[in-house]
């Protein structure tokens, strides 16, 4: 999946000479914790977060009464070392971007202009659709050997039981590289059929460990 499908393509932006207090309002208003800082001519040159305005702006117990920070222009205070993501890239490139960066936002940008912005928030929601946690259904593990055409051999267990998947996660085995962990989550709220048919077939079921049913 392409960043161009999920992202925010109607971003709130401000200028480099909007203040303190512009910022403020604008994230009150629109209820956005990032807000993009563009040129006339649209370029991104920074960035400022609802942790940046925080840092400066006092609490409402603090005993500094300074108003003349709320003036204070947002070129003197916005990030302007951006990380920024294409509208072409994966949506799990830029998943990894947030990992290894620890950002909360990402302008997306084409042709040096601003074209969209995706959040952390963005993400997690993509994830839960993509994995299906939103849908009536169950989930079941399965340890299989880390070999070539090992997916191919647990579907089969799924099409005979003439049962939908939603998702399938691969995740590594901790004990051994010889082995990896298949989550996979079925439309059925009743996997006991499905258990029984991977156990017949030789798979190995984590979850879930049902009593009774034959290993």
């Amino acid at each position: 999946m392409l960043i161009e499908e999920i992202m925010i393509k109607n971003v709130t932006t401000l200028s480099p000479s909007d203040t303190v207090e512009d910022a403020l309002q604008t994230m009150r208003h629109n209820k956005i914790r990032h807000v993009p800082i563009v040129t006339e001519e649209g370029e991104v040159v920074g960035i400022i977060s609802d942790r940046d305005l925080k840092e400066i702006v006092p609490s409402s117990i603090s005993e500094i009464k300074d108003h003349s920070i709320y003036t204070i222009k947002l070129a003197e205070i916005m990030t302007t070392n951006l990380i920024i993501g294409h509208p072409m890239d994966f949506v799990e490139e830029a998943a990894v971007i947030f990992y290894d960066n620890k950002i909360g936002e990402l302008p997306i940008i084409s042709n040096n202009k601003l074209v969209g912005i995706i959040t952390e928030t963005d993400l997690l929601y993509k994830y839960i659709e993509l994995t299906g946690a939103h849908q009536p259904g169950s989930q079941i593990e399965v340890r299989v050997p880390n070999v070539p055409g090992i997916l191919y051999e647990v579907s089969k267990v799924f099409h005979e039981q003439k049962t939908n998947v939603l998702s399938v996660l691969v995740y590594p085995e901790k004990e051994s590289d010889a082995t990896k962990i298949l989550v996979i989550r079925i439309n059925s709220m009743n996997p006991l059929s499905i258990i029984q048919g991977l156990k017949d077939s030789g798979f190995e079921v984590l979850w879930p460990n049902v009593p009774g049913i034959s290993t």
